[in-house]
């Protein structure tokens, strides 16, 4: 079994490897932007209603190889959920500042998949309950925690023009509140251009 898996790193390794002059020691830069389709999970068992947001920023992409980059980023991000029932329905909004640091493989020449952490700060949030009756609707406050972190997945297509269209899924680790156990969940669609 060991020996299967040495083939199989070494199988990898040299794909990375095979002409890696074209693109070694290259690195670009871009800004990148699109949808959130946002929810959280609570203990692991249920997740609420999404919500709609969207996401902006600015990375670098540095080559380490023909088939293989380094992608740090920098988005705001625009997430929450909603919990709706008889009552009426509870939305949080939260305002992230992301930092995911992406390993993209290319197994061919312009589709990638991505992986890699992501650490978040939250900078601001709004809550709402709507009843449907006036008098009883409120803005009770929730603080969430400051710091977020998890793992993010995705894949994507950039052309030799420097245009990248993706979709990434992040699965956050850390817990939103102390209470239930809320866990970021983010699906993002994408676009990128080159500086």
């Amino acid at each position: 079994m060991k020996t299967t898996y040495i083939a199989i790193v070494l199988m990898i390794t040299s794909i990375i490897s095979l002409n890696a002059q074209d693109r070694k020691n290259t690195s670009t830069a871009g800004i990148k932007g699109g949808y959130n389709l946002s929810s959280v999970s609570f203990d692991g068992t249920s997740e609420a209603a999404k919500l709609h947001g969207y996401h902006l920023g600015i990375y670098v992409e540095s080559y380490i190889g023909k088939h293989l980059s380094i992608q740090p980023e920098i988005l705001y991000s625009k997430q929450g959920y909603k919990i709706m029932d008889n009552n009426g329905t509870y939305t949080q909004k939260l305002d992230y500042i992301n930092i995911p640091l992406m390993l993209k493989l290319y197994p061919v020449k312009s589709f990638f998949i991505e992986a890699g952490p992501q650490i978040g700060f939250s900078i601001s949030h709004k809550e709402t309950f709507d009843s449907g009756f006036v008098l009883y609707d409120t803005s009770k406050e929730f603080v969430p925690n400051n710091f977020d972190w998890g793992v993010n997945l995705g894949a994507g297509f950039k052309s030799d023009e420097g245009v990248s269209l993706g979709a990434r899924y992040h699965i956050g680790q850390s817990d939103i509140y102390d209470q239930d156990k809320p866990k970021n969940r983010v699906l993002q669609v994408y676009i990128g251009f080159e500086f």
